[in-house]
């Protein structure tokens, strides 16, 4: 008894990990999704579509150094592609800004989301030109043997993922409520018009939304290529929906309910895929993870609209 009882607890601890470094994940680009959508109330449907193309340039770097400079460490160069892959993807986001959405701010809603769509889909068509079709395979960067934790285990890279995450997430949230910077933005997401007479630039504000947004993105980007090995052009979809997903569910619009939503999003999921899939024999498993994401999707918008920590509607009189 005490043997099935300790196998239990191992498994659900091994299931608590994974979801964490989902969730982690999930609620890095949740956070581009809710500040952008917190200032300008748009919903940037091609931001997961940053994460692809930061774990992309990674890729490229990071086998284009190891061709020109041999024996470099692997975590020298995981730093060498995220340093490139930020500045790249901060470019592009901000180019979209300029490009497709500044000139809509002032049209129907309908209009800037299916230009966000269009933008998907032109990212993912470039990259899949550049690129290729085919699953890029990602050097493996870290040591892969895993390390025991109380009977589960967790690879250096899921422990990266789970302290990069956090240290990004705590610094976002000192920038909002600590610097010049963030009391700008935050005056811009209460009354664009009126931050504007006091002086706030706000189309300065909305590019360092963007930057900030699509910095999150590179990073969630190369973490999860360098976690699953893989990097391709179709890789951004998913992940964007399920981030998505977390931001509604934490409330968007909430940075604070963007990183709840997406540590929930991923337990769920993980949780979900394991003991769901025992319980239907496999049939419903690993392999169907991805219903757990919209089946929360539907469940919030049809019970909660708002989410879990709601949004604070201000009034853009």
């Amino acid at each position: 008894m005490r043997h099935v009882f300790g196998s239990v607890m191992q498994t659900f601890l091994q299931q608590i990990i994974n979801g964490l470094v989902l969730g982690s994940i999930y609620a890095l680009v949740a956070l581009g999704y809710t500040m952008v959508y917190g200032i300008l109330s748009l919903i940037n449907f091609a931001h997961g579509d940053v994460l692809m193309v930061g774990a992309l340039t990674a890729y490229a770097t990071i086998t284009g150094v190891q061709q020109l400079v041999p024996g470099l460490p692997g975590p020298v160069l995981l730093v060498i592609g995220l340093l490139v892959a930020v500045p790249v993807c901060m470019a592009v986001n901000v180019a979209i800004e300029r490009i497709a959405y500044r000139p809509l701010r002032n049209a129907p809603r309908l209009a800037p989301l299916i230009t966000a769509i269009g933008v998907s889909l032109i990212l993912q068509t470039v990259a899949m030109i550049i690129f290729g079709r085919n699953y890029k395979v990602f050097p493996t960067l870290l040591p892969s043997a895993p390390l025991p934790v109380l009977g589960a285990s967790i690879t250096p890279t899921q422990i990266l993922i789970l302290v990069l995450a956090a240290v990004m997430m705590i610094g976002l949230v000192l920038l909002v409520e600590r610097t010049k910077l963030g009391r700008a933005m935050r005056a811009t997401a209460e009354n664009p018009r009126f931050a504007s007479l006091m002086g706030v630039d706000a189309n300065s504000v909305i590019v360092a939304t963007f930057a900030i947004g699509a910095a999150l993105a590179a990073v969630a980007g190369v973490l999860v290529a360098a976690n699953y090995s893989i990097a391709h052009f179709y890789m951004g979809f998913i992940p964007g929906l399920k981030a998505f997903t977390a931001a509604v569910l934490g409330g968007i619009g909430n940075l604070y309910g963007a990183m709840v939503g997406g540590l929930i999003l991923g337990l769920i999921e993980s949780l979900g895929a394991g003991y769901i899939g025992q319980l239907t024999d496999g049939f419903i498993g690993s392999n169907y993870q991805d219903i757990f994401a919209f089946v929360v999707l539907i469940g919030v918008l049809t019970l909660r609209p708002a989410g879990i920590m709601g949004e604070r509607v201000a009034d853009r009189a």
